[in-house]
């Protein structure tokens, strides 16, 4: 059994290890300095201390102590410490807990219900005019947050109460919900496209840049099958008496939208903009959206201390999974070149002759796949980098393989049995809404964005306009 053998049952055992429950970022990290240790294991190296003293006559002690040193003084350790460091001082990453204490502090500023009732109020004449209000919340909702639970929840707990109230259908109420929430991920400022910039090593900034229109397409996408679907079946989507609306003159709403809409909307365009026109560095431009999100809390007068303490509690938490993840994810990712695994995998594929087409549906596939047990987190951390150094062989450009991944994520959230948006809403819903029904909900949006995979390759000037407009191509 040659090293390349080794690397690949490396890579098993993890895949077992994942589906056994076991922690991800723990067993990268067991997994690699476990087999690192083989990999750069070296007598020689590590013992010449112990066999000096061997020679030079030493006690019992001594030599129980030298042998235990030498013990340690594989390479690996090293490598484990560098990683981290590594991690430590990625500047890509320093946006990550800023953006994360932005959405939180955002989530507890009670502004979700009263933008949603706006939004219902001006669109009460279009067809399912609830679920559409609820959409365009979860879709701005997720973009200020990028936490997926946090807004299906949060909808699940304010507008699917509202819906079943106004007699619309369960599966059309929950699927509206579970696929709005899960947009945070792929619209920017997302913590995804982040975390793919830091393993790729590509521009974050190109990537927001390149994610903005595709991310809209999705959620208009979404957007056109629930208005035609009530349209179709207007039985699944009751249109409001008056007595569920209320009467607002024109100036009323506008006042509504100005005091709802308007301040969440400017923030996120503010912490864009800072972005993409190169104002401010990613990391500078999430100091923004933090040092905004508490103003707006404050403004709103939901700054309290319990809540300040909550978010930074779950920042914390979160940042320290994504950065034992990375540390975990480099070493193994590390070794597991050392021992050729990369190469094994490289010649492997290179060698089926597949077109860039074959490729790319195949890695969409394995993505996919993926997406039922794993976490987006361990897909890019773990995975992607597998994927990563073939593109140069069949053209492709990671940026545009970056958006695909991100838009094919989507599906991790959405897909049975492992549907985490799903179990999300089910947590908060009534005890009549079956998860059976939460599902069926979920699936035609899993095909649209299937379809929306479809049109981006058919169409890749959606992902390069604003990329080239603001920086010029860099193919």
């Amino acid at each position: 059994m040659t090293d390349a053998h080794i690397a690949v049952g490396m890579l098993l055992i993890l895949i077992l290890a994942i589906f056994l429950g076991f922690p991800v970022a723990f067993t990268l990290m067991a997994l690699g300095v476990g087999f690192g240790y083989y990999a750069y294991f070296d007598a020689g190296r590590m013992w010449r201390g112990y066999d000096r003293a061997l020679e030079s006559g030493a006690d019992t002690f001594t030599l129980a102590q030298t042998w235990i040193g030498g013990f340690f003084n594989n390479r690996i350790f090293d490598l484990f410490v560098n990683q981290t460091y590594s991690v430590i001082q990625n500047d890509v990453l320093t946006a990550i807990p800023l953006f994360l204490f932005m959405g939180y502090i955002v989530e507890r500023a009670n502004i979700v219900d009263r933008l949603f009732s706006t939004l219902f109020s001006v669109t009460r004449r279009v067809p399912g005019s609830m679920a559409v209000a609820a959409l365009v919340t979860c879709t701005l909702f997720a973009t200020a947050t990028g936490i997926v639970g946090a807004v299906v929840t949060l909808m699940g707990l304010l507008a699917l109460p509202a819906m079943l109230k106004a007699k619309y259908d369960v599966r059309y109420a929950t699927g509206v919900i579970c696929a709005g929430g899960t947009l945070g991920i792929l619209i920017p400022p997302s913590i995804l496209l982040i975390v793919y910039a830091a393993t790729s090593g590509i521009s974050v900034v190109r990537l927001y840049a390149a994610a903005i229109l595709p991310g809209f397409a999705l959620a208009g996408f979404y957007l056109i099958y629930v208005v035609v679907r009530a349209m179709l079946q207007p039985q699944l989507a009751p249109r409001p008496t008056k007595e569920d609306v209320g009467e607002h003159t024109p100036v009323q709403l506008a006042w509504m939208m100005l005091t709802s809409f308007a301040p969440l909307a400017f923030l996120i365009l503010a912490v864009l903009g800072a972005i993409l026109f190169g104002l401010a560095t990613p990391s500078e431009a999430a100091a923004i959206g933090a040092l905004g999100g508490l103003a707006l809390a404050a403004a709103y007068r939901a700054l309290t201390w319990q809540r300040l303490k909550e978010s930074v509690y779950l920042t914390a938490r979160t940042t320290a999974m994504v950065c034992w993840l990375f540390v975990g994810s480099a070493t193994f990712a590390s070794v597991f070149a050392y021992l050729g695994g990369q190469q094994f995998i490289s010649d492997f594929v290179t060698g089926l002759d597949m077109s860039p087409l074959m490729f790319l549906i195949l890695a969409q596939i394995i993505i996919f796949i993926l997406g039922w047990p794993l976490e987006w987190t361990e897909i890019i951390v773990i995975f992607i980098p597998i994927f990563i150094p073939l593109l140069p062989h069949f053209g492709i450009d990671p940026l545009f393989f970056g958006i695909l991944v991100a838009i094919n994520l989507q599906t991790a959230f959405l897909s049975p049995p492992m549907a985490m948006s799903a179990y999300y809403l089910k947590g908060v819903s009534p005890r009549h809404v079956k998860l059976a029904d939460i599902f069926r909900g979920m699936m035609p949006y899993m095909f649209i964005v299937i379809f929306c995979m479809v049109v981006i390759y058919l169409f890749p000037g959606i992902v390069y306009m604003l990329p080239d407009l603001l920086y010029g191509g860099q193919r």
